[in-house]
């Protein structure tokens, strides 16, 4: 069975799809045109889907993570303020290009698909990757190959769909966060999970390492980055020259350690 807190995890993820307030800002108000440091807005609009922990989840009625975190310390080294939005993976792309939001931190990978759409940060994070898991008294599924022919879930809009496709699985049950593919797999209504490997191995601590395993190689990723709108450069700029100090004045081993339980791989 699963721990206790993975079970608290799942119910409050099901349920992220509503709004709250994440201690920095929130409601639908619309983008302050006072302007902060270097003519950056003084409220940035900050969109994320929070089924993805430990870079973002719910937790005590919060939001909190790895991502939120750092999005928060690099909007005030900026003099600015993060409103946070909740939202769909899937909705986070088209919510920046028409302007709902103005910056995606969700542990977006930089893929060649999304750089035609938006406009990336630089990486921030880089010790991410791909991985499967099923559940522990599964011998058939051990690797990538063995995907093929078997029913397999991914997060919507991820590039894990791609890599379950790839690999020919019988069908990819595209979900819509990644505590309904944990379900999912319990209930043994799908063979494996692809997933990022930060987060599989999250869930697992967290006690699902009881009735699942995580198996087969991992496939590198090209690194988690902020995104906005293709022209909007200013905040782009000011988001990589913000994300260079805090990493020169050891604030994002701080928050990096705090989540990860190690210092970041140089």
């Amino acid at each position: 069975m699963l721990g206790k807190k993975l079970k608290i995890l799942l119910a409050v993820g099901a349920a992220s799809a509503v709004m709250l307030a994440a201690g920095c800002g929130g409601g639908d108000s619309k983008l302050s045109s006072a302007s902060g440091k270097g003519g950056i807005p003084a409220v940035i609009r900050v969109g994320s889907e929070t089924t993805f922990p430990p870079f973002e989840f719910t937790e005590d009625d919060k939001y909190v993570g790895f991502d939120l975190d750092l999005a928060d310390a690099i909007i005030k080294q900026m003099g600015s303020k993060m409103e946070f939005k909740s939202m769909g993976f899937d909705a986070l792309i088209p919510a920046v290009q028409s302007g709902q939001i103005d910056m995606i931190a969700a542990g977006l990978d930089a893929t060649p698909e999304r750089a035609k759409q938006v406009a990336f940060s630089d990486v921030y994070f880089k010790d991410n990757g791909y991985c499967i898991v099923v559940r522990k008294d599964n011998t058939t599924i051990n690797d990538w190959a063995d995907l093929a022919g078997k029913n397999v879930g991914a997060q919507v809009g991820t590039y894990q769909v791609k890599l379950a496709q790839e690999a020919k699985a019988a069908e990819v049950k595209q979900l819509d966060s990644n505590s309904q593919a944990w379900m999912e797999l319990q209930a043994n209504t799908l063979d494996a999970v692809v997933i990022d490997q930060p987060v599989a191995m999250y869930y697992l601590k967290q006690g699902a390492g009881k009735d699942l395993k995580n198996v087969g190689t991992q496939k590198d990723g090209s690194g988690m980055v902020f995104a906005f709108k293709k022209d909007n450069k200013q905040l782009q700029e000011g988001v990589n020259k913000a994300l260079k100090e805090l990493k020169a004045n050891g604030t994002y081993d701080k928050i990096y350690e705090k989540w990860f339980g190690k210092p970041a791989s140089k």
